[in-house]
């Protein structure tokens, strides 16, 4: 759920800012929000600093992969950081150019590999004696004509094309395209790329000797941080010539304490509601379990208003399902669980957070289960044909399971206007959301009626102009009479048939569980027409076999980010009008 905030302003002497933001900092409620664009020398200064660290962090971090042991040994004292950033910066900064101008030089050297190596200065050298040298490519069956007026030497063929050196006492300008001269020979170029590889290897193991000092260069970066935070509340505080005052949001659990502290350090305290038009930053709490779904969140970037609802329950549960029938294959289910159970062995104590691990336990049961009813185990036809039965066979049956997408879609938007229906009570507005619930589900049996030819029933069509008549009387029940009825029919031309396109939107459960299932059926199928009849054979169906699958299990979860998280964060967000504009609560803490 979304923590109720209040507004806080704190007021104290202008000469005790700086006391007062060091206590209040060690209590850790307040989410602070400027009261003047926080700017000066200081901050510039600060920025830069904590922008050079971190990109000494980040340089530290990209070479840990070529670490040994031997490197965590010892920790030396560091003594300036700023030089050993700005040097690890310019490293690889050098290495950036190097790579680079290596780059263009191996392509070069691959160019003028077929003219041969000469000294470019000589050929100059050349033309002040009227000795005129230039490089031409010409087709190989005009060559013949052209040695009749000049000294012509081939070099080499490539594709019919012949490199040519044409040689004549004035300088000539041919019909062929002409080759201009290189800066440098082509053994000078070899020379020069293997210097500058050498140059790289040595720079990269400079880098690599510095390792050491990542972890105090974490906790100068961690400090500046602090320090920047600090230093941008004081600027952005309010300020006369005898009072500062900060101004910002704390949970309404919090706001006792708080309210304790600014009594024993003899501060004003000032407590509001928040107005509609304030800015509250978001805190959600939620318990454990629920709380499983954070870290989809946290890669989405994602955070609800302040003013909006709290769908983590709802998004657990249905991208739970989602993940289920997208990936669809008991087989790979279990695969994902043996992986996510090493990850969590090998990293589950450097880890923060274990609820990135228990989140993949639900989704991989969730693989497994839906697998085991459809009778999916890396793939369906050989499962089938081995004479294993799935649990719930009417699941194989494709206008059962795009019946089913239909119900869940129907279902999944339900939940999202009844939620939002029960908030608006006892408003008549409420009404409007029970409307689009009966539209939602005239919508589902039109979608069976136009995709699935089955029959419609009668109700279907009464429940649509139910539905109908609700959206438009109470849209905004508030307004007069005609203006009401204008403005809902406005919103239901908008809405209505938005309300079929996304309950059959949901059919792309079943459309990318079934592409799925068809891959890795198909190269079962590859493989078995091998045959095991020599090892040869057996060892192609075995790289098939591999190569299918491990196909399917980096495709799975790419089209659960794509189309689970979609349903969940457009389709149903959409209908439970959260626009994910908010921002978390993070409080001024120590």
């Amino acid at each position: 759920m979304i923590v109720r905030m209040k507004k806080i302003t704190l007021l104290f002497y202008a000469q005790e800012l700086t006391q007062a933001l060091n206590v209040l900092r060690q209590t850790a409620a307040m989410h602070i929000e400027h009261l003047n664009p926080p700017q000066g020398k200081e901050l510039v200064d600060l920025h830069d600093e904590l922008n050079l660290v971190d990109s000494a962090v980040g340089i530290l971090n990209s070479s840990r992969g070529h670490l040994n042991v031997s490197y965590y040994e010892a920790l030396p004292v560091l003594k300036d950081w700023k030089v050993l950033a700005q040097h690890l910066v310019d490293a690889r900064n050098r290495i950036l150019q190097l790579e680079e101008y290596s780059h263009t030089l191996k392509k070069n050297i691959s160019e003028w590999e077929r003219w041969g190596d000469f000294e470019p200065k000589e050929v100059q050298d050349l033309a002040e004696k009227s000795i005129f040298v230039s490089l031409y490519e010409i087709p190989v069956k005009e060559t013949e004509k052209l040695r009749q007026k000049y000294l012509l030497k081939e070099i080499s063929v490539f594709s019919g094309i012949a490199n040519c050196l044409v040689i004549a006492r004035k300088k000539i300008e041919l019909d062929y395209k002409e080759v201009p001269l290189p800066k440098n020979s082509l053994s000078k170029m070899r020379q020069r790329l293997e210097e500058d590889v050498f140059v790289i290897k040595k720079l990269k193991s400079e880098i690599l000797d510095r390792y050491v000092y990542l972890e105090p260069l974490i906790k100068i970066r961690k400090d500046l941080s602090k320090g920047l935070e600090f230093l941008e509340a004081a600027k952005g505080s309010g300020q006369d010539s005898v009072i500062s005052y900060v101004h910002g949001y704390v949970p309404v659990d919090r706001v006792n304490s708080l309210s304790n502290t600014a009594k024993n350090s003899h501060w004003a305290i000032v407590v509001n509601d928040p107005a509609e038009e304030d800015n509250v930053p978001t805190l959600i709490r939620n318990p454990k379990w629920v709380s499983l779904i954070n870290p989809v969140f946290k890669l989405l970037e994602i955070v609800p208003g302040y003013h909006e609802l709290d769908i983590s329950l709802l998004f657990l549960i249905f991208f739970s399902l989602f993940f289920g029938i997208l990936i669809g294959d008991a087989g790979y289910g279990l695969i994902y669980l043996v992986l996510t159970f090493w990850l969590h062995k090998k990293f589950g104590k450097k880890h923060q957070s274990s609820k990135d691990f228990f989140l993949f336990y639900v989704l991989s049961f969730c693989a497994i289960i839906w697998g085991l009813l459809t009778g999916t185990f890396f793939g369906q036809e050989w499962f089938l044909k081995a004479g294993f039965k799935p649990l719930l066979p009417a699941l194989n049956n494709t206008k059962n399971i795009q019946a089913l997408c239909f119900f869940i879609g129907a279902l999944h938007l339900t939940l999202a206007h009844s939620w939002r229906a029960i908030l608006k009570l006892p408003s008549l507005a409420a009404l409007a959301d029970i409307g689009w619930v009966s539209v939602l589900w005239a919508a589902f049996f039109f979608a069976k009626l136009l995709i699935l030819s089955e029959g419609l029933p009668v109700y279907a069509t009464w429940l649509l102009f139910a539905g109908v008549i609700l959206v438009v009387l109470f849209t905004n029940p508030q307004k007069n009479i005609l203006k009401a009825i204008g403005e809902g029919l406005g919103t239901l031309v908008l809405g209505l048939m938005n309300n079929f396109t996304d309950v059959v939107s949901y059919v792309r459960l079943f459309a990318v569980g079934l592409a799925g299932v068809a891959i890795a059926d198909t190269f079962n199928n590859m493989a078995t027409g091998l045959g095991t009849s020599n090892i040869i054979s057996i060892i192609a169906a075995g790289f098939i076999i591999v190569a299918g699958h491990s196909l399917n299990l980096i495709l799975g979860p790419m089209s659960v980010l794509v189309h689970g998280v979609r349903l969940n964060v457009l389709e149903f967000s959409g209908h439970a009008s959260v626009t994910w504009s908010g921002f978390s609560y993070k409080p001024f803490k120590e």
